[in-house]
């Protein structure tokens, strides 16, 4: 099985690759989640403020400090815009991880099953060397007994 030799480093750093596509993706979906985890904690804050702003608002509160929320408020609104860019980015890198992740996967299937076939195509080969051994050594059996018993008078 010397032509597998090559084959059998292929699958090997294939497989490597495919683990390695599979860390990437881990860690893609980990910064993802913790991007959303992000935009769940800012919209949250946004929400209680606006809140207590409405409570807080019901009493005398001088223009100052209105134009001091409103300027908090579309800071925070902005950061949100951002937040929401970082996940839709997250979002694309999740998608080619993926994809790397599958490619690796469809790839280093091809080189097994074609690992395998050569497997096979070698026990059959081995197989019918075998045989062959066989046919020949009953052959000559056959011979040298029929050749024995022609001798005998």
């Amino acid at each position: 099985m010397t032509g597998s030799g090559g084959l059998t480093v292929a699958v090997e750093l294939a497989t490597r690759r495919r683990d390695e596509a599979g860390q990437a993706l881990a860690q893609v979906l980990r910064r993802h989640e913790h991007a959303l985890q992000q935009l769940d904690q800012l919209s949250s804050y946004a929400a209680d403020t606006q809140g207590r702003w409405s409570v807080s608002a019901q009493t005398h509160t001088s223009p100052q400090i209105v134009g001091h929320y409103y300027q908090f408020m579309a800071r925070l609104d902005q950061t949100i815009v951002l937040q929401q860019g970082v996940i839709d980015e997250a979002d694309r890198q999740c998608q080619a991880a993926r994809k790397v992740l599958m490619q690796a996967e469809v790839y280093l299937a091809g080189l097994k099953r074609l690992l395998e076939q050569r497997r096979q195509e070698h026990a059959r080969l081995v197989a019918r060397r075998e045989q062959k051994l066989s046919d020949e050594f009953a052959s000559r059996r056959r011979t040298t007994v029929h050749a024995a018993s022609q001798d005998k008078p």
